[in-house]
């Protein structure tokens, strides 16, 4: 038994995967299922487990993979965004940096005790958080063919796969990351495996679309493969996906930094979009949440009144509160956190965000509305409430102390 963050885990007594699909919304795999492109996911429904789960707010990738490995809230572990204002410097950065991190993951745990670990992930920005504090394999798709056995654990990724190193922008990039997966499932036979995708599909085809069905019907094979050597394999996905649009097709936008630069004069409140990360040509760094920081000594309240009133606005708070009812550490979010609707999203000014990559109407992610995630054991899990609220951070709790 291992504890971890105060949660208790068993060691695994089958080959044992939790699989993160980016952006998968429930419907992707509903839409794919009901119309026969996922074979083995619907066998797993019908004598497995489904669920629906919630992931972490802010629904962005790191908060909710960092949460699914340390089978804890950001409230713990620290990862609150893609991107923060960090006051000790004065300046905004990427959370890609294990200094951020306040809590261990499972996946060290597992390693520390003996077992066997591997990592995969689609991106690199999450390749050093995912593998912090872990002895084993870890490496993303992005950056395969520059893998050393002292910095990854594992050389000549590239040769294991058997594909071509994929385009950052591209649906091959997870495709690497399934194919690897069942590549060191069959040669490496480690112990536990994490696998984590892009969402570059889905922030370009809604569910039940050729693209989406085709993406999902890859999943599905790779997931066969998986199943057939006998692996636990626990699915869940970091947020869901929506459109965000006006009726003409263009996104719907608040531009908050220009809503306060008009209220308090330029450059006086800093509005920070946690979404932002090095890849924002598929959603041009607009997402559903955002964090503001004002002049210090400024009451947030009057703020909050006024925001809530926008058009599109879903839910405003104070710092305080957001901290609690979204379990996030209050010291890295700003004053006031603002979460707009289901088909809006937040911006800073115009001219700050570049969509001229964007060749298809936006769909993005960040609020509560892409908050329902899928949570797939392909083992039934006798016993458990499923009325109770589960949480996308609970994969760990169920593959391995239920799917045994």
């Amino acid at each position: 038994m291992l504890t971890v963050n105060e949660r208790t885990y068993r060691a695994p007594a089958e080959p044992t995967v939790v699989v993160c699909v980016d952006g998968c919304e429930p419907d992707y795999l509903a839409q794919a299922v009901y119309h026969g492109h996922m074979p083995w996911l619907a066998h797993a429904l019908a004598s497995g487990t489904g669920l629906v789960a919630n992931c972490v707010v802010p629904s962005f990738t790191n908060p909710n993979n960092l949460s699914i490995v340390t089978g804890v809230p950001p409230s713990v572990h620290g990862i609150c965004g893609n991107y923060l204002y960090d006051p000790e410097t004065n300046s905004e950065v990427m959370m890609n940096d294990p200094k951020w991190l306040r809590a261990p993951s499972i996946l060290a745990a597992l390693a520390e005790a003996g077992r066997k670990v591997a990592v995969v992930t689609a991106k690199d920005k999450l390749r050093r958080l995912l593998g912090h504090g872990m002895q084993g394999i870890c490496f993303s798709s992005e950056r395969a063919d520059q893998v050393t056995a002292e910095e990854h654990g594992i050389t000549d990724v590239m040769k294991l796969v058997g594909m071509k190193l994929p385009d950052v922008y591209s649906a091959e990039l997870s495709e690497f990351v399934f194919a690897a997966g069942v590549a060191l499932a069959r040669r490496a036979r480690p112990d536990v495996m994490y696998l984590s995708t892009t969402d570059y599909v889905q922030h370009k085809h809604a569910p039940g679309t050729a693209a989406a069905n085709a993406f999902c019907a890859m999943m599905d094979r790779y997931l066969g493969q998986l199943d057939d050597l006998g692996w636990v394999i626990a699915l869940t996905a970091d947020h869901g996906m929506n459109a965000k649009t006006g009726l003409d097709g263009t996104p719907d936008v608040i531009y908050l930094q220009s809503w306060f630069d008009r209220e308090l004069g330029p450059g006086k409140a800093r509005v920070i979009l946690p979404i932002t990360d090095p890849y924002v040509v598929h959603h041009g760094a607009l997402g559903s949440f955002a964090t503001v920081y004002l002049p210090a000594g400024m009451p947030a309240a009057p703020f909050v009144a006024q925001l809530q009133e926008l058009r599109g606005m879903e839910l405003v708070l104070t710092r305080k509160a957001a901290a609690q009812h979204f379990e996030l550490p209050a010291d890295r979010i700003g004053d006031i956190v603002c979460v707009s609707e289901r088909s809006t999203v937040i911006g800073t000014s115009a001219d700050r965000h570049d969509l001229s990559g964007l060749d298809a109407p936006l769909r993005s992610h960040g609020g509560t509305s892409e908050q329902r995630v899928p949570l797939v054991v392909n083992r039934p899990l006798k016993g458990l409430d499923t009325t109770r609220r589960w949480r996308n951070f609970d994969a760990f709790d169920l593959a391995l102390n239920h799917a045994q």
